[in-house]
């Protein structure tokens, strides 16, 4: 099978959203994506994406990253999806577009590269650990969505001199 993997630009967004949702239902939370193609248009400056097209140029998978910076290594690259959609899965298609991601920390010097695995979600975790990935198993997500951050009530704090 040929796989065309390359840099997805505005005009793929439906079809990155698409993708999107269907990684979200696989994950049992489709309720959770709240993204637009509207959205992602006026936010495009914060994410990139690299997709996966068939011979007949259908979009069958994607990775979405952004550049992050942490305290203990400096520039990173965040995984946030890579998704591959269920009947292509097993063709090496996630591998390639892994490889493509990876290719593109070591051109941008990231220091590292990180993203999330449900526990559960087995294949991708072998995929992963094949490729030499540490999956750590102390850290916890703490999160706050759109709702938290409007009700967020401010902590008490010591008094500001």
């Amino acid at each position: 099978m040929i796989i065309n993997i390359r840099k997805a630009t505005e005009a793929d967004f439906p079809a990155i959203l698409g993708l999107i949702k269907e990684l979200a239902l696989f994950e049992k939370a489709p309720e959770k994506v709240t993204n637009s193609v509207e959205q992602m248009k006026e936010e495009q400056g914060l994410f990139q994406s690299i997709v996966a097209e068939n011979k007949d140029g259908e979009i069958v998978g994607m990775a979405l990253y952004f550049f992050a910076y942490y305290t203990w290594v400096g520039k990173s690259l965040y995984l946030d999806d890579l998704y591959v959609k269920e009947t292509y899965r097993k063709l090496k298609i996630g591998s390639a577009l892994l490889n493509e991601v990876m290719k593109i920390a070591k051109a941008e010097n990231c220091k590292r590269v990180r993203w999330q695995v449900l526990n559960w979600n087995q294949n991708a975790i072998s995929l992963y650990e094949k490729a030499g990935a540490y999956i750590d198993h102390e850290w916890l997500n703490c999160d706050f969505d759109a709702d938290a951050i409007r009700d967020f009530k401010p902590l008490k704090t010591i008094s500001a001199v």
